[in-house]
């Protein structure tokens, strides 16, 4: 396994509904947990590297709704 972390500064902060879309995603196969730091507008994955892709979560922002300025690490 090989844990991976990734970082997205939001452009705004987290509607409900974008908070279930990502309730939701966390049910997909690798990723572990993801956390909301809505005084930084920030937004953290991590996730097994051998089972899921960066572009992977990166469409699952898309599908959400998550509008991201840059990644940050």
């Amino acid at each position: 396994m090989t844990l991976v972390e990734v970082t997205y500064q939001l452009q705004s902060p987290l509607s409900d509904e974008q908070l279930y879309q990502l309730a939701e995603f966390s049910n997909t196969y690798g990723l572990r947990r993801f956390r909301v730091d809505d005084s930084r507008k920030q937004l953290s994955f991590e996730y097994d590297a051998s089972r899921l892709r960066e572009t992977q979560v990166a469409h699952a922002l898309s599908r959400a709704k998550i509008a991201v300025d840059r990644r940050l690490n």
